[in-house]
């Protein structure tokens, strides 16, 4: 299997939800689920689908995330520099709009657009790696071509 690229934040991150899932989580359906089946006929009992769903989803979870973390590849960003590579963190222009955004390029499992962390594999994180400050970048997103200027690359 390939490795998994991840921050050290992302794996902190997934590690604190696997830790959540299987000490917190995982007790309390089981426990909800033994309640339900005291309660009598299962075949008609909501509170124990119910439960038996939620343990279901918890269990795929932690499989889940016990694979991402068996195979993640923590690279640390602070230990980097040079032109934009997994770990930098962006600030662009939007050449169109003149809007500035700010993006971290992380692997997938940790990639959240609305936090400012952007998928490695993305279409915009594609067209960044290997720029530098002051680059122009043309991108072609869903929603149709766009240019967007590199002002700063961080390693932090």
């Amino acid at each position: 299997m390939d490795k998994i690229p991840l921050t050290r934040a992302g794996q902190t991150a997934l590690s604190e939800e696997l830790k959540q899932l299987k000490t917190v989580e995982r007790p309390t359906v089981i426990k909800a689920i033994a309640e339900a089946r005291e309660h009598g006929d299962l075949s008609e009992n909501a509170e124990y689908h119910a439960a038996r769903e939620k343990q279901s989803f918890i269990e795929g979870r932690v499989k889940e995330l016990e694979g991402i973390l068996s195979l993640a590849d923590v690279i640390d960003p602070a230990k980097l520099s040079g032109a934009i590579k997994f770990g930098a963190t962006v600030r662009l222009v939007d050449e169109d709009t003149e809007e500035e955004k700010t993006y971290q390029i992380v692997g997938e499992p940790e990639a959240d657009i609305e936090a400012g962390r952007l998928n490695v594999r993305s279409p915009l994180a594609r067209a960044l790696i290997g720029k530098e400050e002051g680059d122009s970048v043309e991108v072609r997103t869903p929603g149709g071509e766009k240019s967007y200027e590199v002002l700063k690359v961080e390693f932090v």
